[in-house]
């Protein structure tokens, strides 16, 4: 298994609005396409405005096809249309849960 976390920097005061459109339209394509979610969250100490998902995965590969689908669809790009300009920056990392992990 592997976790692809998703951190967004949002312009600051746009977190409020990229929040509502992922609850109310994103994050339904996502989990249809993408399966695996594990959550999203805000950051309240840190780096502020800043929106992270957390996806699991059972490889790279599966990462990659799904990943591609969801580009893929129409409704999706339309959404990226709209959220893209509330987006500073994006960082994204591959996690390995280790043996231990729960979800491991």
């Amino acid at each position: 298994m592997i976790v692809e976390q998703r951190d967004y920097h949002v312009v600051t005061g746009k977190l409020p609005e990229l929040v509502r459109l992922y609850a109310e339209e994103g994050i339904a394509i996502q989990r249809e396409v993408l399966g695996g979610f594990l959550g999203a969250f805000t950051t309240d100490v840190g780096a502020l405005s800043t929106y992270t998902s957390l996806w699991g995965y059972e490889s790279h590969a599966e990462r990659e096809t799904r990943r591609a689908a969801l580009q893929a669809r129409d409704d999706w790009q339309q959404f990226l249309a709209r959220i893209q300009p509330l987006i500073h920056t994006q960082q994204n990392r591959i996690l390995v849960p280790t043996s231990f992990s729960p979800i491991a």
